[in-house]
């Protein structure tokens, strides 16, 4: 089956984001009556018990340190909430509204607004040669466009080995070294092929038409205008206020996650975010109050042999498994994961973060929004 997105092909990161989904809700009644779930509080409305009920006990069973979750539905909040903890050995608890989560790949279409705002300015030019933007990238066998590269169909490598956890400071420019001089995967527009790189290439791009670094001109072009004031670059020698600590499974529990230095991807996966924010951001998308005309061909789905992608411009542009369309992104890396959809028929926006790498619980999430479907 043909991975559509994903942090790391080479650890098995992109199974879980493939096209078709899991079972809808019944699979969280059958998990809960495997699980026997502890009494829930009365404060919880009646028909978020199952769930909430479920969420609860990925924390108690330990399958996760902690997660913030956020539904929106009818032009409101319907759920703002956390699970676990933000750290474990203090028992900080976690808050939806401000603990900081790595956004991973949902960091993805908040470069891609940035890049939908240059596009709407007339300033890049979606359809031409990534050289004529980036002119000292290294020559290869074949020419490639700032599309292909935010669709992930020009050809560029996934990680190798430990690049999936670097852990030194590179400015966008000098990271180009890891992979630039490693030929094209394949001719561009002839294959998909997820990977990150392809936004550090994106995101240098966007500095050399702007002249300011990528870190400004997102925060004052998409953080700023759209209130996202809990999304911000994670910098590891600099302590933020609310972080959650980040963490990996070692059998039967958890430890600190190696540490690493996101900087140089940051529109790849480098963002910290609250998953009150990524409901904001999302509200703002569904309500086509960005950049509307450029962001409709962002959230289309590409196309490579006739075949679609089920990709877009730095959004995953799918359907659950009724059919029903969405579009976000769905991310993980070291210390993270992140699950973001938006279903604009229905109007339901999905937000969930939490401080672990691989949690196996996107079935749990696939079903929540199922349910949040239902009439």
């Amino acid at each position: 089956m043909k991975n559509y997105t994903g942090e790391d092909s080479s650890s098995g990161i992109n199974r879980m984001f493939m096209r078709w989904e899991l079972p809808g809700f019944s699979f969280i009644k059958q998990w809960l009556r495997q699980r026997k779930p502890k009494p829930v509080s009365k404060v919880i409305p009646p028909e978020f018990i199952t769930m909430d009920a479920a969420l609860h006990n990925l924390a108690e069973q330990q399958m996760i340190p902690g997660m913030g979750i956020a539904i929106f539905k009818k032009e409101e909040i319907s759920m703002l909430q956390g699970y676990g903890y933000a750290d474990l050995k203090k028992k900080t608890p976690v808050d939806p509204a401000k603990t900081l989560f790595r956004a991973a790949s949902v960091s993805k279409p908040i470069a891609a607004a940035a890049l939908a705002n240059l596009v709407a300015e007339g300033r890049i030019d979606l359809d031409a040669s990534y050289y004529d933007y980036v002119p000292y990238y290294p020559k290869k066998d074949y020419d490639f466009t700032i599309r292909q590269l935010a669709a992930h169909t020009a050809g560029i490598r996934a990680y190798r080995g430990k690049e999936y956890a670097l852990n030194r400071p590179m400015s966008i420019k000098d990271s180009l070294k890891v992979f630039q001089e490693d030929p094209l995967v394949f001719p561009p527009g002839s294959d998909y092929l997820y990977n990150s790189f392809d936004w550090v290439m994106l995101s240098l791009a966007m500095e050399e038409v702007t002249g300011v670094s990528f870190e400004s001109y997102v925060k004052h072009t998409v953080l700023d205008p759209l209130g996202l004031k809990n999304t911000m670059p994670e910098a590891p020698d600099i302590s933020k206020k609310n972080q959650a600590v980040c963490y990996s499974r070692w059998g039967s529990r958890f430890k600190k996650a190696t540490p690493v230095d996101n900087r140089y991807k940051l529109a790849g996966g480098g963002y910290l975010t609250t998953v009150e924010d990524l409901i904001r951001f999302g509200k703002v998308i569904l309500e086509k109050k960005f950049c509307p005309e450029a962001m409709d061909q962002f959230l289309s789905p590409q196309k490579v042999k006739g075949k679609s992608t089920y990709y877009g411009l730095g959004w995953q542009v799918s359907e659950d498994s009724k059919g029903r369309p969405y579009f976000g992104h769905i991310g993980n890396q070291v210390g993270g994961y992140s699950y973001f959809k938006i279903f604009p028929e229905s109007g339901l926006i999905i937000a969930a973060l939490v401080n672990c790498s691989d949690p196996g619980i996107q079935e749990v999430l696939d079903g929540i929004g199922e349910e949040f479907q239902n009439p």
